[in-house]
């Protein structure tokens, strides 16, 4: 792990990691959290752990296959503009309205019978255990695949770091959320600098993606005459 560190751009790829998965933990613990709020208390804690529980399992299924996903031609740059929509909805959520709902969400999350919901609040969340967890599968499922798709975005040349980066965003999701959520809460400037550096992986891997496509299709000698010379795509070097 050292002499990966050692690697040129390791480091930055490392705080991207960090920052990329702390953020998401937190963005995700809220998502959980706000599904959750109209629960009576007991099936609420049950909502939340199985919905964490979940998002955990989810992130090991993505992280187990994420090299093989990013072997497919396209997928790199479909997984870019998926990135760009989480970069998108995570701009909307750091703004002062979302404000509202993290307030609700940290209310749901702290197990503290003197800070819950108000009843507006809860009146616009689920009401029934079943629709509750069918909202929060559908949020793990679309934040597990971001989470994965943005580590990997960040690290795709660092393996020893890319693996690291899989393994913290399960153990945060599964130990450390709903802190974490609160932790963004309180200071949301942390957010701005994950949200700037999702938007850096998400616009690197459109470039990268977009260069595989045409290097795939054969099309590298007509699009290097078409572009300025700095944009011109270079022949894969074979790894050795």
């Amino acid at each position: 792990m050292i002499e990966s560190l050692l690697a040129p751009g390791a480091l930055a790829a490392l705080f991207s990691v960090l920052m990329i998965d702390l953020v998401l933990a937190g963005d995700n613990a809220v998502a959980v959290g706000l599904a959750a709020a109209a629960l009576p208390p007991d099936q609420r804690r049950k909502a939340i752990l199985w919905g964490l529980a979940v998002a955990v399992t989810m992130r090991i299924g993505f992280a187990l296959i994420t090299a093989q996903l990013l072997g497919i031609v396209g997928l790199l740059f479909a997984g870019g503009l998926l990135l760009l929509w989480v970069c998108w909805k995570m701009w909307r959520e750091l703004r002062e309205q979302a404000a509202h709902g993290e307030a609700i969400a940290g209310a749901v999350m702290d197990d503290d019978p003197s800070t819950e919901p108000s009843a507006e609040a809860v009146a616009r969340q689920p009401k029934t255990f079943r629709a509750a967890f069918i909202q929060i599968l559908i949020a793990d499922l679309s934040m597990s695949l971001d989470n994965v798709l943005a580590v990997a975005g960040a690290a795709r040349e660092h393996p020893a770091i890319l693996v690291f980066g899989l393994l913290l965003s399960i153990a945060l999701m599964g130990v450390a959320a709903s802190y974490i959520a609160r932790l963004l809460h309180k200071y949301r400037w942390i957010g701005y600098i994950g949200l700037a550096i999702v938007l850096y992986v998400a616009l690197h891997m459109m470039w990268q993606g977009h260069q595989d496509v045409v290097r795939d299709l054969g099309y590298m000698p007509a699009y290097n005459a078409a572009v300025p010379d700095f944009m011109d795509i270079k022949p894969k070097v074979p790894a050795h």
